[in-house]
């Protein structure tokens, strides 16, 4: 299996202005083979992109001069960097075994060509989080699936995972996928493996040193370094999901993605997920915090999927401005119901306008979803609708999310 890099060249410069050629998940596309489309590269732009201490000889009392010469003949303090050189040697060594090179195959059909179909693959990387195999990753590796005018990419065909300093592939069995937070866990068959170690993500700082590992264009277990940019940095993704990350500095490249990033201890405190890309950025990498994913992966663990409450709406935000113009009050403008959801169940007709959940106000979804995402399936919630010139207070019972 070869690697066609210069697919994401291409896509890169596509599309300029839109949020997929900005923001690109460091997913690396495996080979597509022969061009499936009249002059247009075949790609698929949907798919978003221990150590022993002993051994380190830290040495406290190391003799160093106190001052140097400069070429401008000034003197400047002498600094060593042993400690942060060793520092960075024993977080990158800690957690090395931990981290997992990911090859995915998948089918390409053109839709121009009838029965022209070909098996690609894409490279991502994996966090051991159990002895036992489970590997926590992103989603948007293992859920390939995508469609276009001019081809359809089929989900995941098979999985194939690369253990640290060992070539064997070892195939993945998926246990599950949630897209909403971009989570995915993949089990192989080998105990005694070893699982990474977990940080706190609630209680990094700014300008903490920080390291990202993973599989970047196929070159597993490389590792690059820098600081915690920012925190709860909000990103809207392609696919309408909004995410609340952290920003680092440390290369994170195609390939990074469901990799870790990790603080000087050598714990787990993110998991590497999208970078922007364009002309005139550099440095700027996101990683979902890792006290986000335990409840998803032990959900998609024991369930295969996440358990969330809904309500069965698609919703078009309306700001004071555009409420305005429209002669509606500011909410969630109801555009379909889905069938058999507990809106539907409740009488919520399209065309209605959600003004508040449980007297707390609400103008998007975003808003609505965080509330009714603390909300566990089967409670009640009590919507403010507003119909046609009045103010409806209608009752829900929550539901499982199909």
């Amino acid at each position: 299996m070869n690697d066609n890099n210069d697919f994401y060249k291409k896509f890169d410069n596509s599309n300029v202005g839109k949020f997929k050629t900005n923001v690109f998940l460091p997913f690396i596309s495996g080979v597509l083979g022969t061009t499936l489309v009249l002059g247009l590269s075949f790609g698929i732009p949907g798919i978003r992109n221990s150590l022993i201490s002993s051994n380190l000889n830290i040495n406290s009392n190391t003799s160093t001069p106190d001052s140097v010469q400069t070429s401008n003949s000034g003197t400047v303090d002498y600094i060593s960097l042993n400690n942060y050189s060793d520092t960075a040697t024993y977080a990158a060594n800690k957690v090395l075994p931990s981290i997992v090179g990911i090859t995915v195959e998948y089918t390409v059909t053109s839709n121009f060509i009838q029965g022209m179909s070909q098996i690609a693959t894409a490279k991502g990387s994996g966090i051991i989080i159990s002895s036992d195999g489970y590997i926590l990753t992103n989603n948007h590796i293992i859920n390939s699936a995508d469609s276009s005018i001019y081809y359809e990419v089929s989900e995941a065909t098979k999985v194939y995972v690369y253990l640290y300093n060992d070539e064997t592939p070892y195939e993945a069995h998926i246990i599950g996928t949630d897209k909403q937070t971009d989570l995915a866990v993949i089990k192989i068959e080998k105990d005694g493996i070893t699982a990474a170690e977990l940080g706190d993500s609630n209680s990094i700082k700014i300008g903490e040193f920080t390291m990202a590992i993973g599989n970047p264009l196929g070159m597993q277990s490389s590792v690059t370094s820098g600081i915690i940019s920012a925190m709860n940095r909000t990103v809207n993704g392609e696919d309408g999901n909004t995410y609340t990350l952290i920003q680092t500095d440390a290369a994170i490249n195609s390939g990074n993605s469901g990799g870790a990033l990790i603080n000087s201890e050598g714990k787990v405190i993110g998991i590497n997920t999208l970078k922007l890309s364009g002309n005139g950025i550099e440095g700027m990498g996101f990683a979902i915090p890792i006290n986000d994913t335990i409840d998803i992966y032990k959900q998609l663990i024991e369930n295969g999927k996440v358990l969330r409450p809904y309500i069965g709406i698609t919703g078009i935000d309306l700001d004071q401005k555009n409420a305005t113009n429209y002669n509606l009050p500011a909410g969630i403008y109801i555009k379909q119901i889905q069938s058999n959801s507990p809106a539907s169940s409740a009488n919520i007709k399209a065309g209605d306008v959600i003004t508040a959940i449980d007297n707390t106000q609400v103008t998007t979804m975003n808003e609505l979803n965080k509330l009714k995402e603390e909300k566990n399936i089967g409670d009640k919630i009590t919507l403010d609708i507003y119909r046609n010139g009045e103010t409806l207070k209608i009752d829900i019972t929550l539901a499982e999310q199909p």
